[in-house]
């Protein structure tokens, strides 16, 4: 995937051999922001994402970002429609034009149902979670793994298809650690790169000793799917208050007092957040486990096996 070249004047951007017309400003982070844009050739709205580079290993990791696109063509995954990197001084910003995905956020679909009062119905939470596994099944197939799976990273298409998002903390699903110092290395490189109310037990303390995989992703997993359960990730409030969640991950998982889920549901959540990865099942075992959970009948918000 080569580089394409981009201008910006008055309003529109020029990528790819295309024009855009830059309409809103959609989110903003520390070192990145999205614009909506239209396309004046087709029509279409795309998100145009521009990430800050300040020095070559800023430029390094955003063009790694745009080599994980690459290497996926998955409808459960956000695809690259084209890139280029812009000199703004001794800076430069990475552009990478995406499809926009109109349904926004999981975690925006979770907060506007958790301020009417209600959760999202268990159909609803299988049809989704199977589209993420699915998302995260090409990325393992591949020997790779997200590392930074949350519910801000996963947007919803008109048909509730879920479609992960931001690649840029994808690394090589099987990390061999031997020695303290490469230990010390991972760890800090997780600090810096997965959310730390999404990041597996293993990833706060590393062993000098161990191999680290795509198994800190089931971990992740199992937090977004307690994020649809309850309403917030079982880590949330925790990190809000300013508590320890490196001591919280330590301790086996409580859920809030309900019977609005099934047994196999929460059994399933359960399997995902084992402090021991080595306990945890793999992607195509969760595939497997969420065939057998069939909808309830209309009218009942349980799941039979």
């Amino acid at each position: 995937m080569g580089q394409t070249l981009c201008v910006c004047s008055r309003g529109t951007v020029s990528l790819g051999g295309a024009r855009y017309l830059l309409l809103h400003r959609l989110a903003e982070g520390g070192f990145s922001y999205v614009d909506l844009v239209e396309g004046l050739r087709d029509g279409r709205f795309y998100a145009l994402k521009r990430i800050l580079c300040h020095d070559k290993e800023d430029r390094q990791a955003a063009l790694h970002e745009v080599e994980m696109h690459g290497l996926f063509d998955h409808p459960n995954i956000l695809r690259l429609v084209a890139h280029c990197m812009v000199e703004k001084g001794a800076k430069h910003e990475a552009w990478l034009l995406l499809p926009y995905v109109k349904g926004g956020t999981l975690w925006r679909e979770v907060e506007a149902l958790r301020e009417k009062g209600t959760f999202m119905p268990e159909q609803r939470i299988l049809l989704i979670l199977h589209g993420i596994c699915r998302g995260l099944q090409a990325i393992h197939s591949k020997g790779y793994a997200h590392r930074d799976l949350k519910p801000t990273n996963v947007l919803l298409d008109e048909d509730d298809q879920p479609v992960l998002m931001d690649l840029g903390s994808m690394n090589q699903a099987r990390i061999e650690v031997s020695n303290s110092r490469e230990a010390m290395a991972v760890q800090d490189w997780a600090a810096q790169r997965c959310t730390i109310s999404y990041r597996a037990p293993e990833l706060f303390t590393v062993p000098s000793q161990c191999i680290i995989d795509e198994r800190t992703d089931i971990w992740s997993l199992g937090c977004v799917l307690y994020c649809m359960m309850f309403g917030e990730g079982p880590y949330d409030a925790i990190f809000q208050k300013g508590d320890s969640v490196a001591l919280a991950v330590q301790n086996p998982l409580t859920l809030p007092s309900t019977t609005r889920h099934s047994a196999a549901l929460q059994r399933l959540l359960f399997s995902m957040m084992t402090v021991n990865p080595q306990e945890r099942p793999s992607i195509n075992e969760i595939l497997h486990q969420l065939e057998g959970l069939q909808p309830a009948p209309a009218g009942q918000d349980t799941t039979q096996i």
